[in-house]
């Protein structure tokens, strides 16, 4: 079986603006998701950022992903229009998408939801428990029940986004609301999932049951479907005689 070829995509702004995120993500947040995906057998891995020439998003990068991660809290509005034409046009064909917490509000994840993907939300270090509703699925393939993270930001409802293919996680914060933290979606060829836990202040993409679902997640997201299937708008002959 090839390798899955993965990218993590981080704006990687405030790792390097703000000494509270800096001091629990040094090297950014692309740099932990990607160490640790890197000692995953079967995966390829490859880091970009905002910073780099065509935003790390280039066609022959976005050629080579089967998977995009995407990270970004500060910068959205700063991700060119192009970038995410091009990111559209790959996920269409068959890239699969995990969109990772504030990522909720960045151009791609919009675009391809078509809403506002607005939502409550409180800093306050509170406890989260990760419901695991799915245990059939494959994102949650070696999960207990549940994952309990002492220290997260809120993510509540209302979550202004289109019925989800499937609902894998939903959570419960420590003041009382409750969060569809992880969904599924279908776009031309390719698999789209949103994972709510991460905070730039909080070392969540340490905690080793984060990481083994967001590589759950990278493998049930790399296409595996028809390739042959052209899903352009064309004119075709009949394959019956409609003329006698």
């Amino acid at each position: 079986m090839p390798e899955i070829r993965v990218t993590v995509w981080n704006e990687f702004v405030h790792e390097k603006t703000k000494e509270a995120v800096k001091a629990v993500y040094p090297e950014g947040i692309h740099q932990a998701i990607a160490a640790y995906l890197s000692q995953q057998a079967g995966l390829l891995v490859r880091t970009a950022t905002l910073d780099e020439p065509e935003q790390g998003l280039g066609e022959e990068v976005l050629a080579n992903t089967d998977v995009l991660i995407w990270w970004g809290h500060a910068a959205h509005n700063e991700v060119r229009d192009e970038i995410v034409d091009r990111v559209q046009a790959r996920i269409l064909e068959g890239m699969g998408l995990i969109v990772l917490h504030s990522a909720h509000h960045s151009k791609i994840f919009k675009r391809m939801m078509g809403t506002s993907c607005n939502l409550q939300w409180r800093e306050a270090a509170e406890k989260e428990r990760l419901w695991v509703v799915d245990p059939s699925h494959p994102i949650t393939r070696g999960l207990s029940r549940y994952i309990e993270l002492p220290h997260t930001e809120m993510y509540g409802e209302p979550f202004d986004i289109p019925t989800p293919d499937k609902v894998i996680f939903i959570s419960w914060f420590q003041g009382g609301e409750v969060f569809r933290s992880g969904c599924t979606w279908t776009r031309g060829k390719g698999k789209i999932f949103y994972f709510r836990p991460g905070h730039e202040t909080f070392p969540i993409y340490y905690n080793p049951e984060i990481l083994q679902v967001i590589g759950n997640a990278v493998r049930w997201a790399a296409f595996v479907g028809n390739s042959e299937v052209d899903l352009q708008v064309v004119n075709v002959e009949p394959l019956e005689d409609i003329n006698s």
